[in-house]
C-alpha cells in the first residue's frame, strides 16, 4: 500500500481531462485516489457519467460523501474508503489518475490486468511508464498569464 499526498486537480484541469478522455453519459469513471470527490462530481453533473472513487483517507471520504449527498448525486456517485489495490476496476470505461510517476508505476499492472479493451486512462502531470500515450496535452489554467501549466496524458487499452 502507498499513500500519495492529496493535491486536488484544479476544476478546469478536471474538466479538460474528462473531455480529453471523451467521457460519455452513463459510462463509468473510476478515480483512483478520489480525494475530495471533485472529479466524481464533475463526471456525474457535467458529463452524465456514473463515477466510483476510491480513497484511503477517512477525512477525505467523509468530505466527499457529504458533498455528494448535498448535491443529490448518490445514485450516480459511489465512494469507497479503502486501498485502490483491493477494488476491482474491470467495469471502468475511464480511469482518472493524479498520482506520482512512481505510484502510477505501481498501479500499471492493476490497470493492465483489470481494464477492458477500449478503456481510457487519463493522468494529470505524471506519465505511466512503459505505456505510450495516445495524446499528451499541455493545459494552461490561465493562458493570459501562461501558468500554472499542467501536462495531461491520455492512454487507451
Amino acid at each position: 500500500m502507498f499513500i500519495s499526498p492529496f493535491v486536488a486537480s484544479p476544476i478546469p484541469v478536471v474538466k479538460r481531462m474528462l473531455t480529453l478522455a471523451e467521457l460519455k453519459p452513463n459510462e463509468i469513471l473510476y478515480d483512483l485516489g478520489a480525494g475530495d470527490g471533485r472529479t466524481l462530481i464533475i463526471a456525474a453533473q457535467e458529463f452524465g457519467a456514473r463515477a466510483v472513487g476510491i480513497e484511503l483517507r477517512e477525512d477525505l471520504v467523509k468530505q466527499a460523501v457529504q458533498k455528494v449527498r448535498e448535491l443529490g448525486l448518490q445514485d450516480r456517485v459511489k465512494i469507497i474508503q479503502g486501498n485502490l489495490f483491493d477494488v476491482n476496476i474491470n467495469e471502468a470505461d475511464v480511469v482518472y489518475l493524479y498520482l506520482t510517476t512512481s505510484a502510477n508505476e505501481k498501479v500499471r499492472p492493476k490497470l493492465e490486468a483489470e481494464l477492458k479493451k477500449g478503456a481510457r486512462v487519463v493522468s494529470h502531470d505524471y506519465e505511466i511508464t512503459k505505456w505510450k500515450a495516445v495524446k499528451v496535452e499541455r493545459f494552461c489554467e490561465n493562458p493570459k498569464l501562461g501558468y500554472p501549466s499542467h501536462t495531461l496524458y491520455l492512454y487507451k487499452r
